[in-house]
């Protein structure tokens, strides 16, 4: 395999922090690597020097000649001047304007200028990228192009600044959280997408299904050095554990030589005046290499929960909507003592609306939400961090409590708990500013189980906490004593957390299902595979009845151009809809703008009604020729 990518001798320091010291590594065509370490280690940090958008200490970047790179930031920054199309088809090569310009006319419906356009995408052979390109919107819930950045949330950008990634066919793709502001169904498709178009990347992400379908390699940060695994995710835990292992008895073995070496440097130096030299510099190799302790320091999370008594919270009859937009219709659900749920669903089906309801945060249209007397909440939300960036990072964990109650009944003072999060003292005392994105989202998981909650929610916790963070999050709520709901687009975590589903499919439809995950996703392919067979079914007999009838009417060459039309107008009005159910979601505290957003949510929903009865009609015709 040809190398893409050479990183040689590269060190990178982050103030006064040194990150990487002296690494190097290569990435191969085809090679498709995760990047893993713990929050803080420089793992965004490395991505952006790789990417050009930042500079190395020392060392070499090497580039294989002509090489085109697609990168997603963490947080993407697009043109809020512009429109979804011109952020997306943002090259300027020639296929790339070409497109621009034939989406733009069919935006406008300028016939004449569609008609030169589709010329110019005949002679540039982009077809196939155009509809290569449609796919992905698509399937990333992108369909309105016109649409302003501006007037997006910033998961819906973030989905934008994907797309612009991957339509940019790039011969190397660098990938920071792509998974973050996706829903289940698009990972999925974002899996398979990338482990079968034969796109060499490095990536960072937290989710472990993820690097387990789409890796070929795992590269960890440990102790500002590289360690290189050949296999995916499930194989870097084996071959890891096995490396620590390994590492472990070689410190014990120079720690039982450097006792022995000790001895004989303690001597009177009169002793030792004659031996040779060599022995004198092997005690001092013997010496650092003693001296060194694998850095396999966890998260260790021993938080007491406050008593839970048998009456937990009950939602009965709850209803909520926004103008046509139903969330809850009469929805009754009753909590039980140590449950573990999952909340899973597309995108602005109201799955964060729910927490916020039952959490009182916002009010139910009617119904009623009936809360025992000791539960105690514990809300991880997705953007609940509200720290003060100038604040030193204990000074803001001590405004909430200066004590803290273990799970054992013992107490620890807030530096000790800190310590326990992995916020050694010089970072307990340094300001919040200084401290990754992840390392904030731990800081904020802190500050809410400190609290010592039994009800404990958590609205995507998987977004920015580093594995092994997560990995003992999962094992201290194994133990929980009281009840857990979690809303998450990680499949494993789903897996090791939850004992049974909620599934919001929007507009108030809501169902349950008794298992974790991988059990329902199972059960609806089985399904998905039984429907498919009774639509084929069902198409069969219904040529067969038009055939026995006599053919219809053939479609006209304006009837065919209308169904094309009509197919993406519907397509388009779809995704405003989504859109503008994700923002009355997301709890707008503006009432005049939620009822006016609400308005054309239902304007829209009557315009699709009559269109999709003529789009079925012209179907019909389709079918039949």
């Amino acid at each position: 395999m040809a190398p893409i990518l050479q990183l040689e001798n590269y060190t990178k320091s982050f103030g006064e922090l040194l990150l990487l010291s002296n690494i190097s590594f290569t990435i191969n065509s085809d090679q498709r690597v995760g990047l893993i370490a713990r929050n803080g280690a420089g793992k965004t940090t490395l991505l952006r020097t790789i990417a050009g958008l930042d500079s190395p200490d020392s060392g070499n970047i090497v580039w294989q000649k002509d090489i085109k790179v697609g990168y997603l930031d963490q947080s993407p920054v697009l043109n809020q001047t512009l429109s979804i199309l011109e952020n997306v088809f943002k090259g300027h090569d020639e296929a790339s304007i070409a497109i621009n310009r034939y989406e733009k006319a069919l935006e406008s419906n300028d016939k004449k200028e569609l008609e030169i356009a589709s010329g110019l995408m005949d002679s540039l052979n982009a077809w196939e990228l155009e509809i290569q390109a449609r796919q992905i919107l698509t399937q990333l819930k992108i369909t309105d192009l016109s649409q302003n950045i501006a007037t997006l949330s910033g998961g819906q950008q973030k989905r934008v600044a994907l797309a612009s990634t991957l339509i940019s066919r790039p011969d190397f793709l660098i990938l920071d959280e792509p998974t973050n502001h996706l829903d289940l169904e698009m990972v999925e498709w974002l899996e398979e997408f990338l482990a079968t178009n034969h796109i060499s990347m490095l990536m960072v992400t937290h989710d472990r299904s993820f690097l387990d379908r789409v890796c070929t390699d795992i590269m960890e940060i440990d102790d500002k050095q590289i360690f290189w695994y050949k296999g995916n995710y499930s194989y870097f835990l084996e071959k890891r554990e096995q490396r620590i292992e390994a590492r472990n008895a070689n410190i014990e073995k120079s720690t039982n030589s450097f006792r022995r070496e000790l001895e004989w440097m303690r001597r009177t130096p009169s002793a030792r005046t004659g031996k040779a030299k060599y022995r004198i510099d092997a005690f001092y190799t013997i010496r650092d290499e003693a001296s060194k302790r694998f850095n396999n320091d966890d998260v260790r999370i021993n938080v007491g929960a406050a008593r839970l008594g048998k009456k937990v919270l009950e939602t009965i009859d709850l209803c909520k909507k926004f103008d046509n937009i139903k969330i809850l219709d009469k929805f009754s659900y009753n909590f039980r003592r140590f449950e573990r749920l999952g909340i899973v669903g597309k995108n602005g089906t109201g799955k964060t609306t729910f927490l916020n309801l039952i959490t009182g945060n916002i009010k139910a249209d009617s119904g009623t939400i009936d809360t025992g007397e000791t539960v105690v909440f514990g809300y991880y939300k997705q953007t609940g961090m509200t720290f003060d960036e100038n604040m030193k990072v204990i000074d803001a964990v001590r405004e909430i409590a200066e004590v803290v109650k273990l799970g054992d009944g013992n107490s620890l003072t807030v530096s000790q708990f800190l310590n326990m999060f992995l916020f050694p003292p010089n970072v307990q005392n340094s300001y919040i500013h200084k401290l990754s994105g992840g390392e904030k989202r731990r800081l904020y998981l802190c500050t809410i189980l400190m609290t010592s909650p039994n009800f404990l929610i958590l609205d995507e916790p998987t977004n920015d906490l580093d594995i092994q963070t997560l990995q003992v999050l999962e094992e201290y709520l194994e133990s929980f004593p009281g009840v857990v709901l979690v809303v998450s687009h990680d499949r494993r975590f789903l897996d090791k957390v939850v004992d049974g589903l909620l599934i919001f499919d929007g507009n108030a439809d809501i169902s349950g299902f008794p298992g974790n995950y991988s059990e329902y996703h199972t059960w609806v392919k089985e399904q998905q595979k039984v429907d498919a067979e009774a639509l084929k079914l069902k198409s069969d007999n219904r040529i067969k009845t038009k055939t026995a009838v006599g053919k219809t009417t053939k479609m006209s060459f304006a009837e065919k151009r209308e169904l094309e039309a009509l197919t993406i107008e519907i397509e388009t009005l779809e995704q405003t809809k989504i859109d503008l159910e994700n923002e009355v979601n997301s709890g707008l505290s503006d009432y005049v703008l939620l009822e006016e957003k609400s308005k054309n949510i239902g304007e829209i929903i009557e315009i699709l009604d009559i269109k999709g009865e003529r789009w079925l009609e012209l179907m019909e015709k389709s079918e039949s020729q």
